[in-house]
């Protein structure tokens, strides 16, 4: 995370800077800069909530060749919008894996936000090596479209490992297929002859690891001992 430098071009409004700096405390960056900020009182920003840290420690450019001098790569964010682009556009979720990389290697990069009303221009768009699409259907606040960045550089994307389980017997299968059917028999549910077929392919269906085998065989012994009034099987409960 040192190693992103977060650069707010050509900013009008102090208080979307300071919302930039709330997204940027919450994930974990702490480097802002900003070119020719429209407002020099942007460190009083309210809506820089629990982030004047990074405010104060921010710093500014009088262009943005100065403020990326030192960065190896440079990402430029646009919504796309009606104009023509001159470079490659990645998807956010792409494009934040690439720069992920880049972070883990400790290739210092620059991710640059445009002015409220125009975005980044095409000049400054001439200084970026590829450009970042966040993919709305209009336009996004600034401090908005800095949050969602950032969160897809900090999301997690290893996939969770299969839950190990042991599968169930074929003999306890057999167990709960003969249950369920005198059940349902007693019950009346089941009138047809070859029922205990279908039952059997249902209950294999389910894929029953070996506990959950033994929870339903306690439970449909409660519905029988319920059904036919007999003395309890002594059968344990959830």
């Amino acid at each position: 995370m040192d190693n992103l430098r977060v650069v707010l071009v050509a900013t009008r409004n102090p208080l979307n800077i300071g919302a930039a700096a709330r997204a940027m405390k919450n994930f974990g960056f702490k480097h802002l800069r900003l070119v020719n900020p429209y407002q020099i009182a942007f460190r009083e920003a309210r809506s820089a909530v629990h982030a004047g840290d990074i405010l104060e420690s921010a710093q500014q450019y009088e262009t943005l060749e100065e403020a990326i001098a030192d960065c190896n790569l440079v990402v430029g964010t646009t919504s796309l919008g009606h104009r023509e682009l001159q470079h490659p556009l990645r998807s956010l979720e792409y494009g934040g894996r690439a720069i992920r990389k880049q972070l883990a290697a400790t290739t210092r990069v620059a991710l640059l936000f445009g002015s409220e009303k125009f975005g980044l221009s095409n000049d400054d768009l001439s200084y970026c090596h590829w450009l970042l699409r966040i993919g709305t259907q209009g336009s996004m606040n600034l401090g908005q479209a800095v949050a969602v960045c950032l969160y897809e550089l900090t999301r997690k994307t290893a996939t969770a490992k299969p839950e190990k389980r042991k599968p169930a017997r074929a003999a306890d299968l057999d167990r709960l297929t003969a249950l369920l059917t005198e059940v349902l028999e007693q019950s009346g549910y089941l009138h047809s002859k070859g029922a205990d077929s279908k039952i059997r392919r249902l209950i294999r269906r389910l894929d029953l690891p070996a506990h959950d085998a033994e929870v339903w065989l306690g439970m449909i012994r409660q519905i029988r001992w319920k059904l036919s009034g007999a003395a309890n099987p002594g059968c344990s409960r959830l």
